[in-house]
């Protein structure tokens, strides 16, 4: 079991946990992943490490509440314990010293990209950051991002905070005023919002690596749920990825498979809530 010692409401649906997982952080790098089951005849999810304290044996996990899973791990609190934290998984960042680097992070992406501008920072980068969400109730860890970073660009859908715009607005001003200097981009949130990353970054043709977010289970590349199409190849993200030249992937394809479930996911969210429901009547009537 992987106790929980630490939760914090960082949204209404974003949430971070810390857990005790000594062996998953003793090897954690940049980039790389954990599945976890809440319970024994749990659904097995992935989630990107957003940091890790290798002495203390703790891992820090951010999720936002979207379907049954997340929404019964959100209900968790310090002193709950997960059943299994498998990881770490997938292959780390390549942090080198490439010069100037972009780190975008769109949403609950923004807890991935930064121990990633972490490291680039780290290996002697001018790190540039852009964090953006829908407004800015969504938006976190901006005091985070901005102590790895030498700029930070902060951006809201609706102007709520920081700079009203999307991600790609900055980000194709810097590629038009910085020609030539900027060596790398990072780009880490939602599928639409990579597949359209990549596409402002590609004229520029500056390599722009994106973290992919798909269907998995296994997690050891058996399964083949998590296969993509990059550079006309069906890759595995689990063991493959997660990060991929986002110039190289079929985004169409990925956008696909990630509705195939879309139904059952909804089935399995409304039957939990009806469960919850007729849990907390039974307390109350116990009560009563």
């Amino acid at each position: 079991m992987y106790k929980i010692v630490e939760k914090e409401i960082l949204s209404e649906v974003t949430k971070r946990i810390v857990v005790e997982a000594p062996q998953v952080a003793r090897k954690a790098q940049a980039g790389q992943f954990v599945i976890i089951r809440i319970d024994e005849r749990g659904e097995r999810i992935p989630l990107t490490i957003a940091d890790y304290e290798r002495d203390a044996g703790l891992v820090t996990l951010i999720f936002q509440e979207v379907g049954k899973t997340t929404r019964q791990l959100g209900t968790l609190e310090p002193g709950d314990a997960l059943a299994t934290v498998v990881g770490p998984l997938g292959h780390p960042s390549e942090i080198e010293n490439y010069g100037t680097v972009v780190c975008v992070g769109g949403g609950v992406g923004i807890a991935p990209v930064f121990p990633i501008a972490r490291a680039l920072k780290e290996a002697g980068n001018h790190v540039i950051s852009i964090i953006g969400a829908r407004n800015k109730d969504l938006l976190f860890w901006e005091d985070r991002m901005r102590a790895v970073s030498d700029e930070l660009i902060v951006c809201t859908d609706d102007g709520s905070y920081g700079r009203k715009a999307l991600v790609t607005e900055p980000l194709k001003e810097l590629l038009e005023e910085r020609a030539g200097e900027i060596a790398r981009v990072w780009a880490i949130g939602p599928a639409i919002m990579m597949k359209f990353v990549s596409l402002t970054t590609h004229p520029f043709n500056v390599p722009t690596i994106v973290s992919l977010n798909s269907i998995m289970v296994d997690g050891t590349g058996m399964c083949g749920c998590c296969r993509v199409l990059v550079n006309g190849e069906a890759r595995f993200v689990c063991v493959d990825g997660p990060e991929f030249e986002g110039h190289e992937v079929d985004w169409d394809n990925l956008l696909s498979r990630l509705q195939f479930y879309r139904e059952e996911e909804q089935l399995a969210l409304e039957r939990w809530e009806h469960e919850c429901r007729l849990d907390a009547a039974l307390q109350e009537k116990g009560g009563a």
